[in-house]
């Protein structure tokens, strides 16, 4: 990685900081625009770097709001780095609109389902509107800001920008 792409690493992993305090009304507080940086991340550094940020930030995010989950946070932290990575990797082959559904369902309905074992039915069914909520919130505002930083980071290959 060179000096300019761990530039671009930090200043994202700094965003989804920032991100993981505008919080998104939810039974967990740690639901906030943390992803978006990841997601962008992921869009124009690679699903690596996006990885990284996604973890690092649901950490954050979850630092913020007191670690409701407590290490289950680190588990959560493990499935966006993933689901951060699959959206990185589908965007690198111009699948835009299945990165996007991927992440929103992934994200939903999927990453939670750990929790049905863990915490019971009624906390998965408790927490899975406002996932859905802020997933949706995260992609599109992933999608919109996109193109624009593709173009300030200098990729070599700019977000194309369809579905």
């Amino acid at each position: 990685m060179k000096n300019r792409e761990r530039s671009w690493l930090a200043m994202f992993i700094a965003l989804s900081a920032v991100g993981a305090f505008i919080k998104i009304p939810a039974v967990i507080g740690s639901v906030a625009l943390d992803t978006l940086p990841a997601l962008v991340a992921a869009g124009v550094l690679g699903g690596t770097a996006g990885a990284a940020v996604g973890g690092i930030g649901h950490l954050l995010s979850a630092l913020a709001s007191g670690m409701p989950l407590g290490p289950f946070h680190f588990l959560i932290a493990g499935e966006m780095a993933l689901l951060v990575y699959f959206f990185g990797a589908l965007k690198k082959i111009e699948k835009n609109w299945s990165a996007g559904v991927l992440f929103i369902l992934g994200n939903s309905f999927a990453a939670p389902l750990p929790f049905i074992l863990l915490m019971g039915k009624s906390f998965y069914l408790a927490i899975v509107p406002s996932l859905f909520f802020g997933s949706i919130l995260n992609t599109i505002l992933a999608f919109i800001v996109l193109p624009r930083i593709a173009r300030v980071v200098g990729n070599n290959r700019p977000f194309s920008g369809q579905a």
